[in-house]
């Protein structure tokens, strides 16, 4: 394949770092305003989860899909089409008029967001066929994506301080215009040589497993857990997750590859990414109203504390595969467990404390925790795997950790909820009482991280056709990002 001149392929890479960069602010942004819509729409806590997990979840439910499409029908049209839904969906959550409305904008939103993040990494690795050149363009890529992490914070809470809520989603606008005019003027069109054939009853199945699972977990504080609507949600639930392993199993091209989940070090993965991303998650989430709510910051001074862990997060993960390559894989994700169990131990035990100083600790070693588990705990669940099956691979992981994104702060939001007892979110003293919990359960999952990053990297791998690498050492691979 003839390589694209040097303007043209940076052009395509600062396409696709645009498309990436809306995502990584979006991601932090909004959790800076939930106070504010809070207060403006009258929302419960459970309507804020709903408008954070509303995204994420339509997000991770298409990922695959959306993958798959820009294979068979041009990765181009697909990025372009994600820029386009994603700036409307921004829209309309600027103007929406109720809680329902922005709800389901967001998840219109995240439809969008699902065409940008797997078919931009095609698209770069089109632009950049050598190897060494490929994996400077990914890091950059990644970068752009850490940067989104950091600046959203910031830029949401200066946004909510000065202009409103609704101010966050206009921010997308602009972006989302230069990016989608760059994209049809300046990146070809490029599609899969053997495009694999569309799961469409997988894809509604994946669906119908992960929504009404979520809106059980985020409703039962309000409903009750016997509530119809819980109980019949989760029945939906079992249901579906029964026909998904039945159907995948019996597909000719699967959705969700079976065969991967016979290798205990890609499930030790899965299970991996499941509690780093839903403890991303949750932390963002209860932090945000912690600092607004307990602290009594305002928006903007919120925005600069959440830049703290942000921004480590982004430098750990730019450092964390030239670190593996160094030390090995296995002690940085160890040591990724135990910061995330600190930071989280000490929440629990000085949530009453407004200590600015130990606030900053706690905040770096949440964000070293996660930027150096994320992509180490990606990488490691496909090492080993032949090259033409290494995407998909990744595919799924960051699937499953879109998904537990959403149902960390679903499970932790409504534990939250269950705490207050009907006391307002205003209340520090009720709030400090509530979230308590939750950081509890963060440090569990922080040594959760820790066990099984050992047993993942000191598990041979048994996939057909796969060269197991040294267990202390990581195999740099193409990952899409959180």
């Amino acid at each position: 394949m003839p390589e694209l001149p040097v303007r043209r392929r940076g052009l395509v890479l600062g396409v696709c770092c645009v498309a990436i960069l809306m995502v990584g602010v979006d991601v932090t942004a909004l959790n800076v305003a939930l106070p504010a819509m809070e207060r403006d729409l009258g929302a419960s806590v459970s309507g804020m989860q709903w408008a954070v997990a509303a995204y994420s979840l339509a997000m991770a439910t298409l990922m695959l899909y959306a993958g798959s499409t820009g294979d068979r029908i041009g990765r181009k049209r697909v990025l372009v089409a994600g820029m386009v839904i994603f700036m409307v969906g921004s829209v309309l959550c600027a103007l929406a008029p109720d809680l329902p409305a922005l709800i389901g904008f967001r998840v219109l939103q995240g439809v969008g967001a699902a065409g940008l993040g797997p078919v931009a990494m095609a698209i770069v690795a089109h632009a950049y066929p050598n190897r060494h050149e490929h994996l400077r363009a990914m890091g950059v890529w990644m970068g752009a994506y850490g940067l989104g992490l950091a600046l959203g914070p910031v830029v949401g809470g200066l946004l909510v301080g000065t202009a409103g809520w609704r101010s966050v989603f206009w921010l997308n606008v602009p972006f989302g215009l230069a990016g989608a005019l760059a994209a049809v003027r300046g990146v070809a069109e490029s599609r899969a040589e053997r495009p694999r054939r569309p799961d469409r009853v997988g894809q509604l199945l994946v669906i119908t497993v992960l929504g009404p699972l979520a809106y059980a977990i985020i409703e039962a504080p309000r409903a009750g857990p016997a509530a119809t609507s819980v109980i019949a949600s989760l029945a939906v639930t079992v249901a579906s997750g029964v026909a998904l392993v039945v159907y995948e199993r019996r597909c000719a091209v699967p959705l969700i590859e079976p065969a991967f989940f016979r290798d205990p070090r890609y499930c030790g993965a899965i299970a991996a990414v499941t509690v780093v991303f839903g403890s991303f998650g949750a932390f963002f989430f209860l932090a945000a109203l912690y600092l607004q709510n307990s602290l009594r910051m305002s928006a903007a001074q919120a925005g600069l504390w959440m830049l703290v862990p942000a921004g480590v997060l982004a430098a750990s993960s730019l450092c964390a595969a030239p670190l593996a390559h160094r030390y090995g894989a296995r002690p940085l994700l160890i040591g990724a467990g135990l910061a995330l169990t600190t930071s989280a131990a000490l929440m629990a035990h000085f949530a009453a404390d407004s200590a600015r100083p130990l606030l900053v600790v706690e905040y770096v070693l949440f964000g070293l925790g996660i930027g150096l588990a994320n992509p180490l705990v990606l990488t490691a669940g496909v090492s080993g795997l032949p090259a033409d099956r290494s995407g998909l691979a990744s595919g799924i992981l960051t699937t499953f950790g879109r998904s537990a994104f959403a149902i960390g702060v679903a499970v932790l939001g409504a534990l939250l909820n269950s705490g207050l007892h009907g006391a307002p979110l205003t209340d520090p003293t009720a709030f400090t009482a509530a979230v308590q919990p939750a950081w509890w359960i963060l440090t569990a999952s922080g040594l959760a991280v820790a066990l099984l990053g050992t047993l993942i990297t000191n598990t041979p791998s048994r996939r057909p056709g796969g060269n197991p690498p040294s267990p202390t050492t990581v195999v740099r691979k193409e990952h899409a990002p959180p």
